[in-house]
This record gives C-alpha cells, structure tokens and sequence, in this order.
C-alpha cells in the first residue's frame, strides 16, 4: 500500500477555507482506498507553516497515478495553485506490507 502524504499552506490566512474546499473536491477521486482532506490540527506557537493536509491510501503505483491523471485532480489543482504558497508531498510505503 502507497500512503501519500501533502501539506499545503495558504498564502493568505483568509484563504485557508478556499484552499480545503478546493482540495476537498479530491474526496470525490475513485482511485484513493482513503483520503482525508483536513485542517491542520496542531497549531505551532512558533510558526504555522502547514494549514491543510491531504492524506491517501492507494493499492499500488497505478493507483495513484490514476488519482493524479483523473479530471477531479485537475480541477483541484486549478483552484488551488493560486491560493497556496507552500506545497510538500511525500509518498511511501512500510515495510512488509
């Protein structure tokens, strides 16, 4: 199983809503096991460098690389490119699985 990992940040703190909205579009995307689109619950008293974090679950390679290829994704992008300043993704998988 793939996990896929991203954190955004809005580049204004007003856009924090639109930015889960736009991403939360991604629910809809039939190639995820699971996905979870959430606010970041810990709020660092130093910084707050990450606002949403979209979690997902895929079978395999080509899993995943359907979820990316689906319109759903595309137009998830497209909202919300121009509303973040910070975007870091991570895919992996554990070992013995």
């Amino acid at each position: 199983m793939i996990r896929h990992v991203v954190f955004f940040r809005a580049a204004r703190p007003e856009d924090r809503d639109e930015v889960l909205a736009g991403l939360s579009l991604l629910k809809a995307n039939p190639h995820a096991t699971r996905l979870e689109v959430v606010f970041n619950g810990k709020r660092d008293q130093i910084a707050n460098e990450v606002d949403v974090v979209v979690y997902g679950e895929f079978p395999d390679e080509a899993a995943l690389a359907a979820y990316k290829a689906h319109p759903i994704y595309e137009e998830s992008i497209r909202r919300v490119r121009p509303l973040r300043d910070l975007r870091i993704a991570a895919d992996f998988e554990l070992p013995g699985e």
